[in-house]
């Protein structure tokens, strides 16, 4: 695994730092076109990847040009990563070492050669080749909506002009983006549930055909049935599809220690406990104190990812219904020796707040994580016993 690291660093450190090819011009024999890698197993490599090839055998060139990379060691890149100011930039480099490492990874990759005009080759392979410069090369990554996949369409576009018309027919229902991102992640897992309690209810419209293009496989899809314009006739976008790397999909897999087994595990032993609190009539302090304070250490990441980062769906998020803020204040308040008389009212208003969920999510006004269900029903079931509880205070 080091040495495909390494190979892929010294192919990068080679090609990205050399002179761009300026003015070079390319011979007829050259072909550019979209490679759609197969997801990972790792997070990040879930949803695939998509770059753009130019190959020209004449003038010995076979290039990738890869909008996917990142530098860690960027100053400030970790915090402006949080603030949602992720610097991406466009690298160039040799294209046969590149697939190595999908290779040793037995990830699929696919590669649609572009039906183009020696002209439009050009202007394709100029149009990189500038992007490609130093100065030009960052790009602020969004995941959703500018990113390594969202590239290509929009490069076609701006070189092609209203000679490309890109089809929909790969559309095949009303999927959100939502939707579409969880089919390429298993839902129990950690991962999973972290991106969708972190991301607001924009996730949650219905996706249009140009949306669908921030997953590789609906770019790959889209390029399939898409047309170009060619001596005023309709002609196939893609004129040949290549299997580079012929492995099989990655089935999901949730994790080992799963969210949905812990969550259930937590409200069997909440359960357990506020029926011993019932029966007993009293309070397990501690058990208040986890609920209140790690519900409001979620809502405030909720509002800084909302309020305070770049992060284009972080807003609108319905999930600070149960996450709520205030609460991590509460924690402390509720196991005072004398607690506030109002303490009863607030958490009325935690059991309103729930209520709202199930009608939210029925309706899809913002999808919540199924692994949470359980959690839910925990904090129903619990805010309705320290309601009846806490009256006392008052």
């Amino acid at each position: 695994m080091l040495k495909k690291y390494l190979i892929l660093f010294f192919v990068l450190f080679v090609f990205n730092f050399s002179n761009a090819q300026q003015g070079i011009k390319l011979s007829a024999y050259a072909e550019v076109s979209v490679l759609t890698y197969g997801p990972g197993y790792a997070l990040y490599e879930k949803f695939g990847h998509t770059a753009i090839r130019v190959q020209d055998p004449v003038l010995q060139l076979d290039l990738i040009y890869n909008y996917g990379f990142f530098d860690l060691t960027e100053s400030n890149f970790y915090v402006n990563f949080t603030k949602g100011y992720m610097k991406y930039k466009l690298v160039r480099y040799s294209f046969p070492p590149s697939l190595r490492g999908y290779n040793e990874d037995q990830r699929w990759a696919k590669e649609q050669i572009l039906n183009l005009t020696n002209k439009q080759k050009n202007s394709f392979f100029s149009y990189l080749e500038n992007n490609a410069l130093p100065s030009n090369a960052s790009y602020f990554y969004d995941p959703f909506f500018n990113n390594c996949s969202t590239k290509p369409a929009d490069i076609i576009k701006n070189v092609l002009g209203d000679n490309v018309i890109f089809k929909d027919d790969f559309v095949i229902e009303n999927s959100s983006i939502r939707q579409l991102m969880n089919n390429e992640i298993h839902t129990n897992t950690w991962g999973s549930l972290g991106i969708n309690i972190a991301l607001g209810s924009k996730l949650d419209k219905i996706a249009t055909s140009k949306e669908y293009l921030y997953l590789p496989d609906y770019v790959f899809k889209s390029l399939a049935c898409s047309k170009v314009i060619k001596n005023g006739k309709e002609e196939d976008l893609v004129i040949t599809t290549k299997n580079l790397l012929n492995y099989p999909e990655k089935k999901l897999k949730s994790d080992a220690i799963s969210p949905f087994i812990i969550f259930f595990i937590l409200f069997l032993i909440g359960l357990i406990i506020t029926i011993k609190d019932f029966k007993n009539n009293s309070r397990s302090k501690w058990l208040d104190f986890l609920i209140f304070f790690t519900t409001g250490i979620f809502g405030i990441l909720i509002i800084f990812l909302w309020f305070f980062t770049n992060h284009s769906t972080a807003p609108n998020n319905f999930n600070i219904l149960w996450a709520f803020a205030p609460n991590i204040i509460i924690s402390f308040l509720i196991n005072r020796k004398n607690p506030p008389r109002w303490i009863s009212k607030y958490i009325l208003l935690l059991l309103i707040l729930l209520v709202l969920i199930p009608i939210i999510w029925i309706f899809r006004i913002q999808l919540f994580p199924i692994e949470l269900l359980s959690f839910f029903i925990l904090l129903l079931i619990r805010y309705t016993y320290l309601l009846k509880f806490t009256k006392n205070f008052e």
